[in-house]
């Protein structure tokens, strides 16, 4: 038989789905096939159910499908989504493992930040706010308990805005994160060459997402951001689905135009039932020596989307060109400038999203 797409779709609409008649392909639980052009075949799944003998079931059924077809080491990535009202799904939630049984260390709190599209600042956003925790708790005895997991695979910038550029080592098959500024850092740019494209579809971003999170050593941590890419397309959703996200914080600039995206952004949590923490708006202002402040993109904006939201505006971060220069040179606003207006707002923004959390653990 040979292997391809449509032979390997077929060989899919074969396997039933634990307790129906009917196939994984026609419930639509298929959602991306690879073959390349050396016979590697890559499959992701998004299953729903409280059973974790579902997700290991279909595993195998899969993987014996696709050997029969002749792919020797066929990559399967399954994402489960633990429907509301079941018993798992009331379950306490903290601390929570990575997954449950990654056996990799104990996280706290998961939190995503996310934006509805690019050019809003987020992955700045998020490197400035996992510093500003780290340097928090570390001020409380509790260093090293914050990690940043940059999950834009297409567009790795966190490496570069937090000055890591080493290889992750490998302790058998477990990735060891680097670590700058207290904070625990893994990236797809950090395993590949600067220059080197990233050309991947739907099951490889999946199965890289799940290796970020079942394959590194995180170790105890009290909060582990994870930098979504832009937008609701496979990653985010599969992160959305198979991660127990404490909440998402989503960031935004003033203008009409972010603002819209953003609230696009922000259903996709809400379908897939992840709180919003809260609002974040980037590039709010630009204050000038005497105190005066210019609005070069609008005004109200955040405000607009958490209201929208039923949720709070974090806070309002200045454009600022220190924030620039850090992220240009691999040292956060918040370490090169920690008493500036810039810092003061992240660290407000990172004690209201801890003191939020523990009210509602």
């Amino acid at each position: 038989m040979s292997l391809d797409k449509e032979s390997v779709q077929k060989a899919l609409g074969q396997i039933r789905y634990p307790g129906y008649s009917r196939d994984i392909v026609s419930f639509g639980l298929v959602k991306g096939i690879e073959v390349t052009l050396d016979g590697k075949v890559s499959v992701g799944l998004a299953v729903t159910s409280a059973d974790p003998e579902v997700p290991k079931k279909l595993y195998a059924e899969i993987e014996a499908a696709l050997k029969a077809l002749g792919a020797r080491q066929p990559e399967i990535a399954i994402t489960v989504t633990v429907p509301k009202g079941s018993p798992a799904a009331a379950a306490p939630a903290a601390p929570t493992k990575l997954p449950a049984d990654a056996g990799v260390g104990q996280v706290k709190h998961i939190i995503a930040v996310a934006s509805g599209k690019g050019g809003v600042g987020k992955s700045t956003f998020a490197v400035n706010l996992a510093c500003a925790l780290a340097r928090d708790l570390a001020e409380k005895g509790r260093p090293g308990r914050v990690g940043l997991m940059d999950c834009d695979i297409y567009g790795p910038s966190v490496p570069l805005m937090i000055g890591v550029n080493a290889r992750p080592h490998l302790d058998g098959d477990t990735l060891i994160p680097l670590e700058n500024f207290g904070v625990k850092i893994m990236s797809m740019g950090l395993l590949i060459d600067a220059d080197a494209p990233v050309v991947w579809r739907g099951p490889m971003i999946m199965k890289t997402i799940s290796q970020f999170a079942t394959n590194v050593r995180w170790g105890e941590l009290d909060v582990l951001l994870i930098d979504l890419p832009p937008g609701t397309g496979d990653a985010q959703l599969s992160i959305a689905q198979s991660m127990a996200l404490s909440g998402a914080i989503i960031v935004t600039t003033p203008q009409t135009a972010a603002v819209s995206v953003a609230l696009r952004g922000a259903a996709m949590f809400a379908k897939v039932g992840v709180p919003i923490l809260g609002v974040a708006e980037n590039m709010s202002f630009l204050e000038a020596a005497d105190g005066s402040r210019q609005h070069l993109f609008g005004q109200g904006g955040g405000l607009k989307v958490a209201t929208a939201l039923d949720s709070i505006l974090l806070g309002e971060v200045p454009l600022d060109p220190a924030i620039r220069q850090g992220g240009d040179h691999g040292i956060p606003v918040v370490i090169s400038h920690p008493d500036g207006n810039p810092a003061r707002v992240f660290r407000s923004i990172g004690l209201t999203v801890l003191n939020g959390l523990q009210k509602a653990s």
